[in-house]
């Protein structure tokens, strides 16, 4: 883990001052056979963005996440840390829509739906989250645990403050539907065992993030434990991770 923290900081210099955008990424786990698997998907080679890496689906926090249809409840410890996270302006709604956007990404990314049978009590004009709702699938809260968290650092063209989120594969309720789409970025997505990730190229920060989750599941396989989450971020230009 510390070598991966001692490649990404390389020295960046003064820019603009870029406030975090709000995003979140969902590592779906499957855990069913001898090796687990993880779904990933290789971003196009045409984008100026991290071209042609595998990275987790995930996206920015939109206003119809705030809102749209769902079922379950946070695990309260998640909720805690995300609420505190976010400072002053840290709500339960706003925990939830971090989640809802993983679930949302998820969705438009890979064609999976998180989530379980139901009948939504209120309508929304979002095409994904209409998706779910025109299949009688309510994302499901409950089902989402909450890993780690990275901020990108100050003079970087994009900063993100993105959560990431584990979901087993059990939860997807179309699992016979995985799809690749072009037009959200992705050439192609496929599970991945864990055995075979030197296979693959990552960004540094997603290499990260893996060894964080296997040290989690070594110490936390069901993911049902109450456990610190980790948190990467810049300090006096440089990256350091500390746990809450």
């Amino acid at each position: 883990m510390l070598e991966k923290l001692a490649e990404l900081n390389k020295p960046y210099g003064p820019a603009p001052y870029r406030r975090p955008r709000d995003a979140a990424t969902l590592i779906l786990l499957d855990q069913s056979g001898t090796v687990p698997r993880l779904l990933m998907g290789r971003r196009s080679e045409q984008l100026t963005f991290m071209p042609g890496m595998y990275v987790f689906p995930g996206g920015r926090t939109e206003r119809s996440d705030l809102t749209a249809p769902r079922t379950g409840v946070l695990h309260p410890g998640d909720a805690e840390r995300l609420i505190r996270g976010m400072g002053r302006t840290g709500t339960p709604r706003r925990a939830e829509a971090l989640i809802m956007s993983a679930i949302r990404e998820t969705q438009e990314e890979t064609g999976l739906l998180i989530g379980k049978p139901g009948a939504a009590q209120s309508a929304t004009r979002s095409p994904a989250w209409r998706t779910f709702l025109d299949r009688g699938i309510l994302p499901d809260l409950s089902a989402i645990r909450f890993v780690a968290r990275a901020i990108t650092p100050p003079g970087r063209v994009r900063r993100f403050d993105t959560r990431f989120f584990v979901a087993d594969a059990g939860h997807v309720a179309n699992p016979d539907e995985l799809i690749a789409n072009p037009a959200e970025e992705l050439d192609e997505v496929r599970w991945i065992g864990l055995d075979t990730l030197e296979s693959i190229r990552m960004p540094t920060i997603t290499e990260a993030i893996l060894d964080l989750l296997a040290e989690r599941l070594c110490e936390d396989p069901a993911l049902d434990r109450d456990l610190p989450v980790p948190f990467i971020r810049a300090e006096n230009r440089r990256y350091v991770l500390t746990r809450d």
